[in-house]
């Protein structure tokens, strides 16, 4: 009877052990699910923004053309920006004008490069960009020459086979995540003819180490060119590169030379092949495709044509008269500009949008194909599309890039497109793992992932996903104050009685009505302002934790937004403008580009507050501004910096 007792007393505590291991369980995939949730959001708000502000870029394509149309001084006075920007006349520089003044000092301590290369000075190159060693800028120049040189013999789109015992490595975007090439070379190997690569595109910008990046992969193509194959994305691309950093960077690195570095890198980019087939069963390509994707022309169209996505072809006479005002928001491309440059010198305008569609389309689970509205060029593409297309071309697959995925890589459209992406901790630390992906013939892909790691990704999930989601939040609210003005009047539209409150969905419909990012703002809404007992919003707590710096008081809150929202666009208008990098432009200049983007953009500005935050900015009073500097004197100011600044004074 003891015996029974005892044997009933151990049952009922592995119950109790039971139930409350299960309690446990739940509760921490409850956990877990609300912080995969909330990470989720995050990634959301990174890339709605980001595509947002590739819509702001693409738009700039019209505003040029605007600017050429209208803007006297360049058309009589700067032939050269004329040139730049329409694409035309470019000619071929001679590597002894570029490289005949170049010396490398004896006192040069970084690496020296041997020509014709070898596999040595792959290795050579990456323990000295390990080291953060600059390579000299006349090693630079000669790795672009040989690039370009062996480029131009590539055809638009390069045919390689693998075999069950020779597997071919896929990799997508790293914008200048030197970490991330590193890692992919020592988990995965070296380029070697049985260790072949693609990289598919947008190796630059972003990142503050594109140029080691190039040069490791140009490096790598020279040595191996039939087993490293790099594909063209929509950031090997110059005007794309003013915007997203790697102009700057290179400007930095290489202050005596960069400018020559940037010429002959806007060249070499027109090179790079557009995709890869492999085993004639899988496309690999840098965006996607569309219905219209026609891979017999794309195969055959001379594709050093396509300098920028924002140098659309000049229609043909009488194309002008039909196109008329394309208005902020709409995906149609630029006008043309009547110059002496020959017609020859630029693709079609069929030829010029099978490859936008190839450069910067996306999958969807919607069937058809319809504009890619988030981003501004390209479209999104369903799986019937997919389908279509892949079986009108006899391919079994379709592997791009483009997209940051949280694990890497996304399978989608019944397995028949993989999109990797390959920088890790894209938006933020702990933000997303990189992808690479293996293939060969007759056997599925593998994937392989992995994330860069610091003290920060050591910490435990939940203070992880709060960094992440923190990061995101603060970039969703300079979104917001740069158009406080605009959000207040839709705000008040909506509060009929003045009150100072909106039900939760008039506040989210406001805030997609004026900032149309397509974000959860309901979901959002406890994060980015308060709430009463029944559920209202106080409207006007969206920017009570946050401010733009006014570098003169005096300036009305208009300019302030209109100058930070759009300070990107300014600072790439301002820098083409400025096409002998001094940073400098006259007062006059700033004052005719400013009356045309505020013209073409429908902003309205009162010209005397321009004027007078102009002659404040003019700081020697030499009749100049650093614009530069001008626009680094907006800035946000949040409440978490202010106190942040508090305590670190206080100790």
């Amino acid at each position: 009877m003891g015996c029974g007792t005892s044997s009933s007393v151990k049952d009922k505590k592995s119950e109790t052990a039971l139930k409350a291991a299960l309690v446990i369980q739940n509760w921490y995939r409850g956990r877990s699910a609300q912080l995969k949730t909330r990470q989720r959001y995050a990634l959301t708000i990174f890339q709605s923004i980001e595509y947002a502000d590739e819509q702001g870029q693409l738009q700039l394509s019209n505003f040029f053309s605007f600017m050429l149309e209208n803007y006297t001084r360049v058309l009589e006075e700067d032939s050269e920006l004329v040139t730049h920007l329409l694409g035309s006349n470019i000619q071929d520089k001679d590597r002894r004008d570029y490289l005949g003044l170049i010396d490398v000092p004896d006192s040069y301590c970084g690496p020296r490069l041997q020509f014709p290369l070898t596999f040595t000075d792959i290795d050579l190159l990456i323990e000295a960009f390990k080291q953060q060693q600059i390579l000299h800028a006349y090693y630079v120049l000669e790795v672009l020459f040989e690039t370009k040189k062996l480029l131009q013999r590539m055809p638009n789109f390069t045919h390689t086979k693998t075999s069950p015992s020779k597997e071919i490595t896929i990799c997508g975007d790293l914008h200048g995540k030197l970490d991330d090439l590193f890692l992919i070379y020592s988990k995965n190997g070296l380029p070697s003819v049985s260790n072949p690569y693609v990289f598919n595109g947008d190796f630059v910008d972003r990142g503050k180490n594109s140029m080691e990046i190039l040069m490791i992969l140009f490096v790598s193509f020279l040595v191996y060119p039939n087993d490293l194959h790099l594909n063209r994305g929509n950031h090997e691309d110059f005007m794309m590169n003013k915007r997203y950093g790697f102009t700057k960077e290179v400007l930095n690195k290489y202050k005596l030379h960069g400018k020559k570095i940037l010429q002959i890198l806007e060249d070499v980019y027109t090179w790079l092949p557009i995709g890869t087939i492999i085993d004639n069963e899988i496309l690999v390509v840098h965006g996607g495709i569309s219905e219209s994707t026609d891979l017999n022309l794309l195969h055959r169209i001379e594709r050093n044509k396509f300098k920028s996505v924002l140098m659309p072809p000049v229609p043909i006479d009488g194309d002008r008269a039909t196109e008329k005002e394309n208005k902020v928001g709409t995906t149609s491309t630029a006008r043309g500009i009547r110059t002496n440059g020959s017609l020859s010198e630029q693709l079609t305008k069929h030829e010029w949008d099978q490859v936008i569609d190839i450069l910067w389309s996306d999958p969807r689970g919607k069937r058809g194909c319809y504009p890619n509205t988030s981003r501004g060029g390209g479209c999104y593409f369903g799986p019937d599309i997919t389908s279509r297309i892949l079986n009108k071309y006899r391919l079994k697959m379709l592997i791009r890039s483009h997209e940051c995925k949280p694990e890497g890589y996304e399978i989608c459209h019944d397995g028949k497109v993989i999109t990797v992406f390959s920088a890790s901790n894209y938006y933020e630390e702990g933000s997303n793992r990189g992808a690479y992906i293996r293939v060969s013939s007759g056997t599925p892909p593998r994937f392989f992932q992995y994330q860069m790691t610091s003290a920060t990704c050591l910490r435990p999930l939940y203070q992880r996903v709060n960094a992440v989601e923190s990061s995101a939040i603060r970039m969703l609210k300079e979104r917001m104050i740069s158009r406080k003005t605009d959000l207040i009047r839709a705000f008040q539209l909506q509060d009929c009685s003045k009150s100072g409150k909106l039900s939760v969905g008039q506040w989210a419909f406001s805030m997609e009505n004026v900032l149309g990012l397509s974000l959860p703002w309901r979901s959002l809404s406890s994060r980015l302002v308060t709430t009463d007992k029944d559920g209202n919003i106080d409207y006007m707590s969206s920017f009570q934790d946050i401010h733009i710096q006014k570098p003169v008081k005096e300036v009305q809150p208009t300019l302030i937004e209109t100058v930070y929202r759009y300070r990107s666009d300014l600072q790439i208008i301002f820098n083409v403008i400025d096409s002998d990098h001094s940073g400098l432009i006259s007062m006059e200049e700033f004052r005719s580009m400013w009356k045309l983007f505020t013209s073409y953009y429908s902003v309205c500005i009162d010209d005397s507050q321009l004027d007078e935050l102009a002659e404040r900015m003019d700081l020697n009073k030499d009749g100049s501004i650093d614009f530069n500097e001008f626009l680094k004197a907006f800035y946000v100011v949040h409440k978490f910096d202010k106190l942040n600044k508090s305590d670190t004074t206080v100790a």
